[in-house]
């Protein structure tokens, strides 16, 4: 932190921590379950490693944040139980942010990349059939190169690939960044997507039948959907 607010006030002494460019992004990430320095860039794309670096050590001088080995001797970053208590404020923002801004996308805002790195680590695998299932999306609007990925689900964990794995793909989705990124986050529906013809399925009959229940939405959207419908916006 480069300078304080000079104040007393707890709330100021929390904003002095938590209100630097992109460290409530980083909490963010954290609560999602990121752990290794790599897989926190990934969600968090346009930081730079420097700056991720700094606010990584940042976050440890403050006691939110501690790194450690993990079980393959790679350093992992955990969450304090003060960084823990972050959690239901990481929430609230997110609702909030769902309820009256979240609407306000710009085209700058769209990034293919962490829209599929969020589904990743989002999708209910339960609801995949105990063998290795592998599901194709395919975007009609991606940057070059960045048009097909695959998720690979197995034993209850969903790899992300941007290569073709060299699998048999079960379930084809066709669509756009902008229908998905929407879909994700609970803005529409894949009923609406579908009927519109602005993503369009192909394969295994039952993982189609099972889209709603595994492709559910990003937990921070759903809770704050949750929100609208118990508290409309008159």
């Amino acid at each position: 932190m480069a300078h304080g607010y000079g104040q007393f006030c707890p709330l100021a002494k929390a904003a002095e921590i938590l209100c630097e460019r992109w460290t409530m992004l980083l909490v963010r990430e954290l609560v999602a379950g990121s752990r290794r320095f790599n897989d926190l860039r990934r969600g968090l794309p346009l930081i730079s490693p420097t700056l991720l670096s700094r606010r990584l050590k940042q976050l440890e001088q403050a006691g939110v944040v501690e790194h450690k080995l993990d079980a393959e001797g790679a350093q992992s970053y955990e969450l304090t139980p003060a960084g823990r208590e972050i959690q239901p404020l990481v929430e609230n923002m997110a609702v909030w942010g769902h309820r009256w801004v979240g609407s306000q996308l710009e085209e700058g805002d769209y990034d293919v990349g962490l829209l599929m790195w969020d589904i990743r680590r989002g999708v209910d695998a339960s609801q995949f059939p105990d063998q290795r299932t592998v599901i194709q999306i395919r975007f009609n609007d991606a940057p070059r190169g960045q048009g097909d990925w695959w998720l690979v689900a197995e034993a209850g964990e969903t790899d992300l690939c941007m290569e073709d794995p060299g699998h048999d793909v079960d379930l084809v989705v066709e669509t756009s960044v902008v229908t998905l990124t929407g879909v994700w986050l609970c803005r529409s529906t894949l009923a609406e997507a579908e009927k519109q013809g602005a993503l369009r399925t192909y394969g295994d009959r039952d993982l189609k039948a099972r889209l709603p229940d595994w492709l559910c939405g990003s937990p921070l959207a759903r809770l704050g959907e949750a929100s609208l419908r118990e508290h409309p916006i008159a």
